[in-house]
């Protein structure tokens, strides 16, 4: 006797929601904060001061970005809460309209007008207003926006990533924070970047460079700032 089993496929899409916000987060807080340090450095500052403007921007930026990500994924709920409404309203008073607007999606997806008519009946029948989220406006339980989720996953992911080149800079001599600071957070970079590239199931090397490009510029950018004004002002 054939013995079957159910086998259910995990797919890289189930991520997104919370990787997006993840890598960002923790990108940020790296770039950010390995920024104003080295920043902060090449002016000529005392190592206190460095590590003040290291806090603060640890801080200020967890903050920021909870806050960021909130508002924008708040925006992104009301739109689809409006969507939901609309729907509702929509099987309510015009069930047989709703059901001959699924049948013509399944039509225009490949499947002759019969069998398209059949499922959007067998659908409506399990599951009409998810049906519709679904399969007219795109919605997906995994996709649906989580503004709570989404802000408290970058705020700590941003302090995270922050507290690496802030920790390095605590430990190491004032003339060396410049060198040692970015060539750790350009690691630290490059490891985010093959990370999330593996969890997303994307290629290794163009996670890495992309990170590492964006986070080298930041960091010699406010070096060359630092430079300059550190020496106009003394």
């Amino acid at each position: 006797m054939l013995r079957t089993s159910r086998h259910s496929e995990i797919h890289k899409a189930d991520r997104i929601a919370w990787l997006r916000a993840a890598v960002l987060g923790a990108n940020d807080g790296i770039v950010s904060t390995a920024s104003l340090i080295i920043g902060v450095a090449t002016a000529n500052s005392t190592q206190s001061g460095i590590m003040i403007s290291g806090v603060a921007g640890l801080v200020a930026g967890a903050l920021s970005m909870a806050a960021g990500e909130y508002v924008s994924v708040s925006s992104q709920s009301d739109i689809e809460n409006a969507d939901l409404a609309r729907e509702k309203l929509e099987l309510a008073t015009a069930p047989e309209h709703e059901k001959e607007e699924l049948t013509q999606i399944y039509v225009s997806r490949g499947l002759d007008l019969s069998l398209a008519r059949q499922v959007a009946d067998q659908l409506t029948a399990h599951d009409a207003l998810k049906s519709h989220l679904r399969d007219e406006l795109g919605i997906t339980e995994t996709g649906m926006a989580r503004p709570i989720q989404a802000a408290l996953t970058s705020a700590l992911t941003f302090s995270i990533g922050a507290a690496l080149p802030l920790s390095i800079a605590y430990f190491v001599e004032l003339k060396n924070i410049p060198m040692i600071v970015s060539s750790a957070s350009l690691f630290f970079l490059g490891l985010l970047g093959i990370l999330a590239a593996k969890t997303g199931g994307a290629s290794l090397v163009k996670g890495a460079v992309r990170v590492l490009f964006w986070g080298a510029l930041a960091m010699f950018a406010t070096a060359m700032i630092g430079k300059v004004f550190g020496t106009s002002v003394l």
